[in-house]
């Protein structure tokens, strides 16, 4: 199994190209208000075609309205969805699109059930920080 390293919470397009210089695999943009890394799909847009297309681009959303979701899909710009709420798989699955579901970890989570649970998801992403 191959590495693969997602700096996330880009704002910024010299940030973005630091880390591709660094050898990330993956850049992942914020697109939740309540984040102080998010990122106005404007401003993406800006700098995101200034991106080179082997580098993977990803959104991050929490909780967020399936219709801002599709209008972020729609940019053709981003390659992968990052949900780091509590979104069901039902809700990960309606837009056909490549996704990563994000775990809270603790003590009390069944881990091999939320691999059933998302079994298309691209990966799960374990994250110690809540």
């Amino acid at each position: 199994m191959r590495t693969r390293i997602k700096i996330c919470g880009i704002t910024r397009l010299e940030d973005a190209k630091a880390a591709i210089h660094a050898g990330c695999d993956a850049l992942g943009f914020v697109f939740y208000k309540e984040s102080p890394r998010y990122i106005a799909l404007p401003v993406f847009k800006d700098f995101a075609k200034e991106l080179p297309p082997f580098v993977a681009k990803v959104g991050l959303f929490v909780n967020a309205d399936p219709a801002y979701i599709k209008e972020v899909i729609q940019s053709g710009l981003i390659n992968v969805l990052q949900f780091h709420g509590d979104e069901t798989p039902e809700f990960c699955r309606q837009f056909k699109f490549p996704y990563i579901k994000a775990v809270a970890v603790s003590v009390s989570v069944d881990l091999l059930q939320y691999e059933k649970n998302f079994y298309d998801a691209e990966a799960l992403l374990l994250d110690a920080s809540h």
